[in-house]
């Protein structure tokens, strides 16, 4: 949706979450320059002043935990999740409870294969964040990227569910097996 009044326009974009609308982002522009020069040639328009509201924090908090992620940083990553994290994976059918059981798991998968994440786009608010992700993972000398939802429940400023979502479910579980 955008307004505009007085030489300025606002840009919301919305999503849908439970049945109603919310805020995922607003950008302002002052465009009162641009208007008035509508008629000039491009090279002779100012560019519009576009400022757009900071990120929420629970979206800050899942870029730095997918960056953790792709780092190495463990340690960082466990500082991020609360101590009784819930962790759905895609494939699996039971998810992995606690700290303990998510680090041991990583600590096994570590010498079997890595996956880098590069983050698309994250929306959150209060209660869950949405991370579009492709992942790229290595195994054995194959290479195998697929493309990733990670839903994040934030509590506190730790994470204390998580869930995933692929584009190629069978894919990944084969890649994986």
């Amino acid at each position: 949706m955008v307004s505009s009044m007085g030489g300025s326009s606002v840009q919301i974009d919305r999503a849908r979450h439970r049945g109603r609308w919310v805020v995922a982002r607003v950008v302002y522009a002052d465009v009162s320059r641009s208007a008035a020069s509508s008629n000039a040639g491009a090279a002779d328009r100012p560019h519009a002043r576009g400022l757009t509201m900071p990120e929420h924090p629970n979206a800050t908090l899942a870029r730095q935990l997918l960056d953790a992620m792709n780092r190495g940083d463990m340690q960082t990553v466990d500082g991020l999740m609360s101590d009784d994290i819930v962790w759905h994976e895609v494939g699996r059918s039971e998810p992995r409870r606690g700290k303990a059981d998510l680090r041991a798991a990583v600590a096994e998968g570590a010498a079997d294969y890595t996956i880098t994440a590069t983050v698309h786009d994250v929306v959150a608010n209060d209660e869950h964040t949405i991370g579009l992700v492709e992942a790229t993972a290595t195994r054995s000398g194959r290479t195998f990227t697929y493309r990733t939802a990670e839903i994040l429940h934030i509590r506190g400023g730790k994470v204390v569910e998580r869930w995933a979502f692929s584009d190629d479910t069978a894919a990944i579980a084969a890649f994986f097996a």
